[in-house]
């Protein structure tokens, strides 16, 4: 039936091929380490494709706009409560569709257009959306970019804790894009309350470190709002929340993120993520711990390999990203593409020395490990992946030589790791109730 579909139809045909040929390519052939990407386990994928999909809820658990969501209500307020306990608070919003959503709805609930607010710049490693460039710029508050010491590869504490007693914004945000280090959440959280200020600790990339107990949660070292995705080391569904330690908090940015920024907020993510919280409440600690060693592990395997990691004298990383300097081998744009030509999947970034400019072209190259260690990868496969990122990089090899590995490589690592396992027949049961209820 679906090929006699495929072959009357080529529009059809050919939106099918791209989608299963995509699906195939990177989760059976690549290796992927773009360190904002990961995959969900089985079980959530399938309970993704539910009903919910098709159904509206504006406004907020048990007060909304639109009948026949009694059970949206409850998975909701269920997801929330899960999230929660992960993070050790009572007050998170899954409302929010993406992370960039979840810090608009934060800023937009302490400033107005004109205020401050104290950032660490991009070229350190803050999102695009804590910047004029971004959503900060887009509500018309004005960007300071926060010391940054080069040599701790974070925020220069006594710097910016002199800043921000000199400036009194209104907002100071923390966290980053490209994070190997925590920042300094306590001291830089003490500075801002002295000026009235609060403190919005963006966690989109650490937050699957967070709940498994590797990383600290800046919600007890003072941070007022945690803004993050739902879908980098947190295994889940491409989304967002924000987490609050005061429930005044909760329920003012609450009143900013429907209606301002969202009406719908995507119900079918709701069961996805609350699976995924209950298996990072049971694996998540195994899962977390693995990804830092394999960042170490990695980021070793590649400096032997004479490729630049940063940071070699603070152990490279701790969290679940590595960072290389490419400029002795073509720079970032030249490096990613070779690497992809042979299926292995970085991204180009700008690094602390970069110019503006060097936006297209910066010396860097950032790595995530937490997809590969969902596939079941470890610190011995980590040597293996350094040995072909360097026949590629440095060796000059032919991509598609190196590719042919990669894909043989791949054939071991099929099984998303961490997470419930169910049967294929399970799998089939599932599938088939819900599509066909």
């Amino acid at each position: 039936m679906l090929e006699d579909l495929l072959s009357k139809y080529p529009d059809l045909k050919h939106v099918y091929d791209l989608t299963t040929t995509h699906t195939r390519y990177r989760k059976r052939e690549t290796i992927n380490l773009i360190a904002s990407e990961n995959v969900m386990s089985p079980l959530a994928m399938l309970l993704y494709l539910n009903d919910m999909m098709h159904r509206y809820a504006e406004g907020k658990p048990f007060k909304r706009f639109y009948q026949g969501l009694k059970y949206v209500d409850e998975l909701e307020v269920k997801a929330s409560e899960l999230m929660g306990q992960l993070l050790n608070t009572k007050f998170v919003d899954l409302r929010p569709v993406s992370g960039t959503t979840a810090n608009a709805a934060a800023f937009r609930t302490f400033t107005k257009p004109g205020d401050k607010a104290v950032v660490a710049p991009v070229q350190a490693g803050a999102h695009v959306s804590h910047t004029r460039y971004g959503t900060l710029g887009a509500l018309g508050i004005e960007q300071i970019d926060m010391p940054f010491s080069l040599e701790e590869w974070n925020i220069d504490v006594d710097k910016a804790v002199k800043l921000i007693e000199e400036v009194k914004p209104k907002i100071v945000t923390l966290g980053g894009s490209l994070y190997i280090f925590p920042h300094p959440t306590r001291p830089i959280a003490e500075a801002a309350h002295s000026v009235g200020a609060k403190v919005i600790h963006d966690v989109a990339h650490v937050l699957g470190l967070i709940v498994g107990g590797v990383w600290p949660n800046p919600l007890t070292e003072g941070a007022d709002v945690i803004t993050s995705s739902t879908h980098k080391t947190f295994p889940g569904p491409q989304g967002g929340l924000f987490a609050t330690r005061l429930e005044e908090d909760y329920k003012e940015i609450g009143k900013v993120i429907f209606p301002m920024f969202v009406s719908n907020h995507h119900l079918h993510r709701l069961a996805a993520t609350a699976i995924t919280a209950l298996e990072m409440r049971e694996f998540g600690r195994d899962y977390a711990s693995q990804v830092v060693k394999n960042a170490k592990a990695l980021a070793q395997a590649l400096a032997s390999r004479g490729i630049k990691v940063v940071m070699e004298e603070k152990g490279y990383t701790e969290s679940h990203q590595v960072v290389l300097d490419v400029s002795r081998h073509g720079r970032g744009t030249k490096v990613a593409t070779a690497l992809e030509e042979a299926n292995i999947i970085v991204n180009k970034n700008m690094l602390p020395w970069d110019r503006p400019e060097d936006v297209k072209d910066p010396s860097g190259i950032r790595i995530g490990v937490q997809e590969v260690t969902r596939w079941g990868m470890r610190e011995g496969e980590m040597d293996e992946i350094a040995e072909l990122i360097k026949q590629v990089v440095v060796d000059k090899r032919d991509p598609a030589e190196v590719r042919r590995k990669v894909i043989e490589f791949r054939k071991e690592f099929l099984e998303v790791q961490y997470c419930f396992k169910i049967s294929r027949e399970d799998e089939v049961k599932l599938l088939s109730l819900l599509l066909h209820p």
